[in-house]
């Protein structure tokens, strides 16, 4: 029976041999975290992330493992944690619009099912063209409620709720909050930073 000292050292061993694996086909500075360092569920994605993006073409250019149901436009104009690599790889069907402007979204914010984040939209009078793109940021410690959509130039605060099935139109950089709508308005206000992460956590 092996020793916790010794499991710790065996799975550091199987880690290093993983990420030079994975490193074959993505970024290695995203091989690494929570979900790679301590677990590995990391490696689960990187192998379904072979099987969906290097083979069957989906999210192909981005260079971390992404869901096949999740979208990512462009790689290098979406900022964020390794931790929270997790966001990309449930199968929820998240949309990352991202080809005209960067997404920046803070450490430990959790984005839920069918959110859409979009940093350009379509021309009213030209559909077949983009307006100039916009870049969107999110803060540490939000989250993102179920089929809510994030437009273009929005910036949140740290600690920010949007509730489900809102559409985000303008910022609240004081973040601290609780917003909902269409379009979205403050609800209340989060006076301490804790009060968004009483209760279950929401994965």
């Amino acid at each position: 029976m092996l020793s916790p000292a010794a499991k710790k050292r065996l799975f550091s061993l199987l880690a290093s041999g993983l990420r030079f694996f994975g490193g074959l086909f993505y970024d290695r500075r995203y091989l690494v975290g929570a979900y790679f360092d301590d677990s590995f569920i990391g490696w689960k994605w990187v192998v379904r992330g072979i099987l969906f993006q290097k083979i069957l073409k989906f999210n192909r250019n981005i260079p971390w493992p992404v869901s096949p149901l999740n979208v990512v436009s462009i790689g290098r104009n979406l900022k964020f944690h390794p931790d929270d690599i997790n966001m990309f790889n449930e199968m929820t069907g998240k949309y990352f619009q991202n080809f005209a402007a960067p997404i920046r979204i803070g450490k430990g914010t959790w984005i839920a099912s069918n959110v859409g984040i979009i940093t350009a939209n379509h021309d009213p009078n030209d559909l077949t063209r983009h307006l100039p793109g916009a870049e969107v940021v999110i803060g540490e410690s939000c989250w993102i409620g179920m089929n809510s959509v994030i437009l273009p130039g929005v910036r949140l605060g740290p600690h920010t709720v949007v509730g489900a099935g809102s559409v985000v139109t303008h910022s609240f950089p004081e973040g601290h909050c609780v917003l909902a709508g269409n379009p979205a308005r403050l609800l209340r206000r989060l006076d301490e930073p804790g009060q968004a992460e009483v209760g279950v956590a929401p994965k």
